[in-house]
C-alpha cells in the first residue's frame, strides 16, 4: 500500500512539474512572438522613411539637418533591432520619433510639401504604423512581465533555473520621446 502512494505522490509531482515547464516555455514564446509582432512594423516602417526622406528632400533642399537626423536614427534602429538589442533599440526609437516630430514640424513651413499626395500618403502610413508599435510594444511589455513574474515565484523558480529560462527585457523609450518635442526650436 505504501508504494502505491509513493508512486502516485510521484506521478503527481512529476505531472505538475512538466506542468510548470510548459507553461513557462508558452511564456517564453509568447514573448518571442510578441517581439516578432513588433519587428514586422519596425521592419515595415524602415521601409517607408527611404521614401518619406526622398519626398521631403525634393521640397526641402536646404532643411538637410531634419533628414540627416531621422535617416541617423533610422540607421541606428535597424543596428539595435538586427542586435536584438533592446535597449539599444529603445532609445534609437526614441530618437527617431523625435526626428520624425521635428521633420513633420518643419514639412509645416513647405505648403506644396505638405499637398504633395506622396507625403500625406507616407505621413499617414508612418503614423498608423507608429501607433501600432505602440500598441504591440504594450503587449510586448506586459508579456515580458508575465513571463519574468512566472520565472521567479516559487516553485517555478526551480524549473526555470533548472532548465535555464531567463528573464526578458522590457522594451522601453527614452525620456526624450515622452516629452513634446521643443516647437519653437524646430523653426528657429
Amino acid at each position: 500500500m505504501l508504494w502505491i502512494i509513493l508512486l502516485a505522490a510521484a506521478i503527481v509531482a512529476a505531472l505538475y512539474g512538466i506542468s510548470l515547464y510548459n507553461g513557462l516555455v508558452r511564456l517564453k514564446h509568447n514573448v518571442s512572438k510578441a517581439w516578432a509582432n513588433i519587428d514586422v512594423l519596425l521592419k515595415q516602417r524602415h521601409d517607408e522613411l527611404p521614401k518619406l526622406v526622398e519626398v521631403c528632400r525634393q521640397y526641402m533642399g536646404f532643411e538637410s539637418d531634419a533628414l540627416e537626423r531621422v535617416t541617423q536614427a533610422r540607421n541606428q534602429v535597424q543596428q539595435a533591432r538586427s542586435k536584438g538589442d533592446i535597449g539599444a533599440l529603445g532609445m534609437a526609437e526614441g530618437a527617431l520619433r523625435m526626428g520624425l516630430a521635428g521633420l513633420f514640424a518643419v514639412a509645416e513651413a513647405y505648403p506644396d510639401l505638405k499637398a504633395d499626395n506622396g507625403f500625406q500618403h507616407l505621413r499617414t502610413r508612418i503614423s498608423t504604423l507608429e501607433n501600432e508599435i505602440a500598441d504591440r510594444r504594450e503587449y510586448y511589455n506586459e508579456t515580458v512581465n508575465q513571463n519574468n513574474i512566472q520565472i521567479e515565484q516559487f516553485p517555478d523558480i526551480l524549473i526555470a533555473r533548472f532548465f535555464g529560462f531567463k528573464p526578458a527585457e522590457s522594451l522601453s523609450f527614452d525620456a526624450r520621446e515622452l516629452t513634446d518635442p521643443d516647437l519653437k526650436a524646430l523653426f528657429s
